[in-house]
């Protein structure tokens, strides 16, 4: 079963009078284990795309099946429950707690996905040790960079082990080699536990590091280049 597929996602804005189409028919299939990137210039739709597939959003109309639960059409708190429970996401800001230490953000987050508890303290030592930031992990946000709480906000959205992994321009706060690299983590990290991985990004030099990539361009998409499974990171 692919963990997300849509057909025919339309989201209008405004009313009878002003109606504006930031998403018109788009269909796709995603697979399990697959890296993809959404591209496209400002107001083509990536954020309200973005945010539909990670059921923040409704569509106006069309179908969206996260993990094989048809959302679309479902109140708020049924997609709620599905972002809390097969999603995680990677922000371009951190959103961490300045007041909790990096790794209390973390447990924090374990906690409401609901992991429990026996299992989250070793995930949480599992995925530090993996991104090489274990020795941070009782610093406060503030204490660290930027490109080391970027680091913190990968396990973060794998901590709960979900199925699809949405990053909306995560290398926007960063320079090119950290943002690259967090890229690079990224992607190791979601084929590492089989996850769907959908990133949003300007910087077109990061296309090539995914297996499909996706432009959009006044809501529509206007190609797909699916370069395979397996590429190398």
């Amino acid at each position: 079963m692919n963990p997300l597929i849509c057909r025919n996602l339309t989201h209008v804005y405004g009313n009878d009078e002003t109606n504006e189409a930031a998403v018109v028919g788009v269909a796709a299939e995603f697979r399990a284990g697959e890296t993809c990137v959404l591209m496209g210039p400002s107001g083509s739709g990536k954020t309200t795309l973005f945010s539909i597939f990670g059921c923040l959003l409704a569509p106006t109309q069309g179908e969206l099946h996260v993990c094989g639960v048809p959302v679309h059409a479902a109140p708020p708190a049924k997609r709620t429950e599905r972002r809390r429970t097969a999603i995680g996401f990677v922000f371009q800001h951190s959103h961490l707690l300045p007041f909790l230490s990096l790794e209390d953000n973390l447990l924090a987050i374990g906690r409401n996905a609901g992991v429990p508890q026996n299992e989250l303290r070793k995930r949480v030592d599992g995925l530090l040790d993996r991104l090489d930031v274990a020795g941070l992990r009782h610093r406060r946000p503030h204490e660290v960079s930027g490109g080391q709480r970027q680091r913190f906000a990968i396990p973060r959205a794998l901590l709960h082990t979900p199925k699809i992994v949405l990053a909306d321009e995560p290398t926007a706060a960063l320079g090119w080699r950290h943002g690259e690299e967090a890229v690079r983590l990224l992607i190791d990290e979601a084929r590492s536990v089989g996850a769907l991985l959908i990133a949003v990004t300007h910087d077109a030099r990061l296309a090539p590091l995914f297996d499909r990539e996706l432009k959009i361009e006044n809501g529509r998409i206007r190609q797909s280049d699916d370069r395979g499974e397996g590429r190398p990171g």
